[in-house]
């Protein structure tokens, strides 16, 4: 792994590190047809029952998302994506508890309208799955409000992306797209040191080509940036484990996030906070030089 890291993120008084371990950003889906835990947390409570779960077993970061990005999801209007992740936002941060008042949020959107309203309710950053594409005022939105920003690579939207996976150079053209985005963020005024990026597994790639990207995920450190990847109960997990059920992929999820932190990985995008939580840990003490020095 580079001895050079991006530069430090300070959120809510906390410095992200990167490179001195792997950060974990705790998925709660606020909706009723997720993949793999669609339903279970639409009900304020229970998006706090889960929140404190996460954030109580080594999670740092909590992504808020109300719209589906499964394969083949259809998208809800702006008025459902803030009715659903508004009031949990803000449910969290009036909750008594300081660790989850105070918790690191990320708001999971494409819309501009939606990443204001949620930064307003008590977002700190914003997860763009489209890389700041879908949405024509979401990168000057970020920028004024200040806020970092991570930018995924996609084609199309949950409804077509499965039918655009033909690619010239995978690893190629995930680059090229993320270092033309990198730049429209800086031109619309986002600090260099507020994006992190993301290959996007899952997201318009084969099984095979989420395999190659985890190979390969080393090429995306020139970039400069932090690299966030979320491989969690991912399809192409199932595919190689013979597994259909999500919720049963934890061990597949588990050796996908060895392998992304192997090949630089600076946060994951997981479902299994508690049980990634230890995996990274033992992965970072394996693969980062400021980690390993003990004894048996």
């Amino acid at each position: 792994m580079s001895d050079l890291s991006p530069t430090a993120w300070v959120i809510r008084d906390r410095p992200l590190i990167w490179g001195s371990r792997t950060y974990l950003m705790g998925i709660l889906n606020i909706t009723p047809d997720s993949f793999s835990d669609g339903g279970q947390f639409l009900d304020p409570l229970a998006a706090q029952t889960q929140a404190h779960h996460l954030i109580t077993h080594g999670t740092d970061i909590l992504d808020i998302g109300g719209q589906s990005t499964r394969p083949g999801a259809l998208d809800i209007s702006e008025t459902e994506e803030l009715q659903r992740v508004i009031p949990v936002i803000e449910s969290l941060r009036r909750h008594p508890d300081p660790r989850l008042a105070q918790a690191i949020i990320s708001v999971d959107t494409t819309r501009a309208i939606v990443a204001r309203a949620a930064h307003g309710a008590g977002a700190d950053l914003v997860n763009d799955i489209s890389g700041g594409t879908a949405d024509p005022a979401m990168l000057a939105t970020v920028a004024d409000l200040g806020i970092p920003i991570i930018l995924m690579h996609r084609r199309g939207t949950a409804a077509t992306m499965q039918q655009l996976t033909d690619y010239d150079d995978l690893i190629g053209d995930i680059y090229r797209f993320l270092a033309q985005q990198l730049g429209a963020a800086r031109a619309a005024g986002i600090a260099p040191h507020r994006i992190a990026i993301d290959p996007g597994l899952g997201f318009a790639k084969t099984y095979p080509q989420n395999l190659e990207i985890l190979r390969h995920l080393s090429r995306f450190r020139s970039l400069g940036c932090p690299i966030l990847v979320g491989p969690s109960r991912k399809s192409f997990i199932g595919w190689v484990l013979d597994q259909p059920d999500p919720q049963q992929r934890v061990w597949g999820t588990a050796a996908t996030c060895c392998a992304a932190i192997a090949g630089g990985a600076d946060g994951l995008r997981v479902h299994d906070g508690a049980e990634m939580y230890d995996v990274c840990r033992m992965a970072d003490a394996l693969w980062r030089s400021s980690r390993g020095d003990g004894v048996s």
